[in-house]
């Protein structure tokens, strides 16, 4: 017997428009690269000369940049002062935010659920100003019998600690705010991903016995992990940029501090920094502004770089197996053996389907 032919690989003949659609998506990509290694360029030829200058006298050791011995021990504070208030308002605004996207997607009846998505999605269309005088006039009159209270049962507690602001222009009230302006992100992205999830996964739950709250948890938490962190790394983002809002919220100090109520013992965000004090400095100064921004921006591209990580160890399903509880050992079982609810469900799915049962499209929010 003679030896089948190699079977030939078909391609295509190339049109005008598959070249042009391929040139404009490689450029697209290549002039991404260009942006981001110009604004990197940039902001280290400008930021050098404050980094390398002596702050000790000169146009560094008065002004905007006075006492301060380096360009490190002045940047320092800031960037705590960044994080620190973006972890406050990630901590307060994540979980409501993924509660507020499981409420539409899962539990809300369909009209009202349309009209929630809306609500949400506005937000994300307010400026930042809006947020910021909200807060000076609403919500630092709002938090300041909470903070006394809190401040006089739980003083001992550090984050709690210090003589409590008379004004309301906390750290806390600024965290407030940012956690609200980061809940339209997260709580978009993540209704989307949840409106994802398989609806045969769902419904191999439910035939298990699992309850409503059993199925989102064995279901869909699964398959949204990754979706719900890059949502949460994308809020995180917004919230170290923060600039107008907290400016105009917290009476800031360059220091490290871990106080929630105090006046004059925030720490400064550097965004806020730059926005505050480049009017009124000479070219060094400005160049240390700049040198701040570059910080922001190095924590940026870290705090990308970390999400891109985790989410690539864990995937959509990823993580370890571990053992659910279910309603009985035979249904934890099963679980535990299964690749996913529906395997449990249709064992012997895969050799009858070589496919696989096809999962149903996505739809809208559950009744």
């Amino acid at each position: 017997m003679t030896e089948s032919a190699a079977p030939r690989r078909m391609s295509a003949k190339a049109r005008p428009s598959d070249r042009i659609f391929r040139s404009l998506s490689t450029g697209s990509a290549v002039l991404i690269m260009v942006i981001l290694a110009g604004v990197a360029i940039f902001l280290i030829a400008k930021a050098a000369p404050a980094i390398a200058a002596d702050w000790t006298k000169g146009d560094l050791a008065s002004g905007t940049t006075a006492g301060h011995t380096d360009f490190w021990t002045y940047t320092g504070p800031l960037i705590w002062g960044t994080i620190w208030s973006a972890f406050i308002g990630l901590l307060m605004g994540a979980p409501v935010a993924i509660g507020i996207a499981l409420f539409i997607s899962h539990y809300a009846p369909r009209r009202i659920s349309g009209v929630l998505a809306y609500l949400v999605d506005l937000l994300a269309a307010v400026p930042s100003i809006i947020f910021g005088l909200w807060g000076i006039f609403t919500i630092r009159k709002f938090l300041l019998p909470f903070q006394e209270w809190l401040n006089a049962h739980a003083g001992w507690f550090p984050l709690f600690g210090g003589t409590p602001s008379t004004t309301g222009s906390t750290m806390f009230a600024g965290g407030v705010v940012l956690a609200v302006m980061i809940l339209p992100i997260i709580t978009s992205i993540t209704r989307e991903i949840f409106l994802q999830t398989p609806r045969l996964h769902e419904e191999a739950a439910l035939a298990l016995g699992a309850t409503k709250w059993e199925t989102v948890r064995l279901a869909v938490f699964p398959y949204a992990r990754s979706g719900m962190l890059s949502a949460i790394l994308l809020g995180l983002g917004r919230a170290l940029g923060e600039t107008m809002a907290i400016a105009m919220i917290m009476s800031p100090t360059l220091l490290f501090s871990l106080r929630l109520f105090t006046d004059n013992q925030n720490s400064q965000t550097i965004a806020a920094n730059i926005a505050l004090n480049f009017p009124e400095s000479n070219t060094l100064q400005r160049d240390a502004l700049i040198g701040t921004g570059l910080m922001l921006f190095v924590i940026s591209l870290i705090v990308n770089f970390a999400a891109r990580f985790i989410i690539g160890r864990t995937g959509k399903t990823g993580g370890s197996k571990k053992k659910v509880p279910a309603l009985n050992p035979t249904v934890a079982l099963a679980l535990d053996d299964a690749a996913s609810p529906l395997d449990a469900l249709h064992p012997h799915a895969s050799s009858a389907h070589p496919e696989g049962l096809k999962p149903s499209q996505p739809e809208g929010p559950r009744a």
